[in-house]
C-alpha cells in the first residue's frame, strides 16, 4: 500500500570563500563565506578594499546597501544547494520552471514508483476519508502501472534487458499520478534563490511550493542571514506560512 510522504529539505552545499593573495582586505568574522564573497565582488568593482565609506565599512552594512540600491547581480557569485524529498511531481513541474536553478531529479525511467511515496495536498491530508480515497486511487494506479510494465516488457523485442526495462517504464509511467513523490537536488545562486522565494513564498502561490520556498528560506537565513533577513515569515489563517520582502 502507498505511504504518505513528508517534505524534507537539507542544505547540502554552499559557497566557500578564500580571499585572494595580494589584496589588503579581510572579511568580517561574522560574515559567512557567501556574504564575504558578495562583498569582495562588490569592492572589486570599485577597488574599495580600504573601505573608504564608514557607512558601509562592515559586511552587514555593505550588503544591506547593495540590496537597497538594487545591485543584486553581485549575489550571483554565491550559491547554495538543496536536497528536497517528499515533493510531489506536480510541485516539481513548477519548481523546474525556475530556469536559473540547476536540477538533478529522480528518474521515473529507472526507479520503480514503489520505491517512492505519495504527497498528499494539505486539504486532503487533513481529512481521513479523503486521504483514504486518494491512497486507494494511487494503489489502483500502481496496479495498472505494473500490468502495463509487464505487458510492455513482453511486447518489446529489445534484446538488452536494461534498455527494455527502461523503455517499458518510460511508457508505463504515463499513468502515474501527480501526487507521486519525487526527490531533487537544486543548486542556485543567491539572487536566483531570492527570486524563487519572492515568487513562491507569497500568499497566492501554490501551497506545497510555498512550503518549499519558506523552508528553503529558513535554511538560507541560517547560512547567510544578512542576505536573506529582509524576508519576513508570517503564519496565515490556515496555519501555513508565507514570506515577503520589501526588496523581492
Amino acid at each position: 500500500m502507498a505511504k504518505a510522504s513528508e517534505l524534507d529539505i537539507q542544505l547540502i552545499a554552499a559557497t566557500q570563500f578564500h580571499a585572494p593573495q595580494g589584496v589588503e582586505w579581510h572579511a568580517d568574522d561574522s560574515a559567512s563565506d557567501g556574504e564575504a564573497l558578495v562583498e569582495f565582488a562588490g569592492r572589486a568593482c570599485y577597488e574599495s578594499f580600504d573601505k573608504p565609506n564608514p557607512r558601509t565599512a562592515t559586511n552587514e552594512a555593505y550588503l544591506h546597501h547593495i540590496m537597497e540600491v538594487g545591485h543584486t547581480a553581485l549575489l550571483e557569485h554565491a550559491t547554495a544547494t538543496m536536497y528536497i524529498t517528499g515533493l510531489s511531481r506536480s510541485a516539481s513541474h513548477e519548481l523546474v520552471r525556475h530556469r536559473h536553478f540547476s536540477f538533478s531529479q529522480l528518474s521515473q525511467r529507472f526507479v520503480h514508483p514503489e520505491e517512492t511515496e505519495v504527497v498528499l495536498p494539505k486539504l486532503v491530508a487533513e481529512d481521513e476519508q479523503l486521504s483514504r480515497l486518494v491512497m486507494q486511487a494511487v494503489d489502483e494506479t500502481r496496479f495498472v502501472y505494473d500490468e502495463l510494465l509487464s505487458a510492455l516488457e513482453e511486447k518489446l523485442d529489445e534484446p538488452n534487458a536494461l534498455l527494455r526495462k527502461k523503455q517499458a517504464r518510460q511508457a508505463a509511467r504515463a499513468v502515474l499520478p501527480n501526487a507521486t513523490e519525487t526527490r531533487i537536488v537544486v543548486t542556485g545562486n543567491y539572487r536566483a534563490w531570492r527570486h524563487f522565494i519572492g515568487a513562491r513564498a507569497a500568499e497566492q502561490a501554490d501551497e506545497e511550493l510555498r512550503h518549499v520556498a519558506v523552508e528553503c528560506l529558513k535554511l538560507l537565513q541560517s547560512k547567510a542571514p544578512v542576505l536573506f533577513d529582509d524576508f519576513n515569515i508570517t503564519t496565515l489563517a490556515d496555519g501555513t506560512q508565507m514570506a515577503a520582502s520589501p526588496y523581492a
